[in-house]
């Protein structure tokens, strides 16, 4: 149980730095970050929403104790990342432009999966006592 929470901060820590290092990128419209949107053809006016929705997500889901907030979170940065995904693919961008979402796919996916069974974990204790 222990070695399972201790995992779980782990993956979540690294998922939570991952994104923030897009999604700071993102709000101060970096020059590099502003080139792939415009790739990708989105407006750079999406950018910052972007970068602020990642920021919220990321921080829902490390601030404890919000669970639906929390889940809503998980479900929004999916979203962003398959919607990233298939926006590289879309325009056959090689892997070195598409690894990223993925990644950030396997981060997220592993985090919640961990979440949930902590969840339910306390969820069963709870109704146990």
């Amino acid at each position: 149980m222990k070695k399972q929470n201790i995992l779980y901060w782990i993956l979540t820590g690294i998922m939570g730095a991952f994104m923030l290092m897009g999604s700071i990128a993102d709000v101060l419209q970096v020059p590099s970050a502003l080139a792939w949107f415009s790739h990708l053809g989105y407006p750079s006016y999406l950018l910052p929403f972007i970068g602020v929705a990642k920021t919220l997500g990321v921080t829902a889901v490390l601030v404890p104790g919000i669970r639906r907030l929390k889940e809503w979170a998980y479900a929004g940065l999916i979203f962003d990342l398959i919607g990233a995904l298939y926006s590289h693919l879309s325009v056959g961008d090689s892997v070195a432009g598409w690894i990223f979402p993925v990644i950030g796919l396997l981060l997220v996916g592993g985090s919640y999966a961990f979440y949930r069974k902590k969840a339910d974990r306390e969820t069963t204790y709870v109704f146990a006592s």
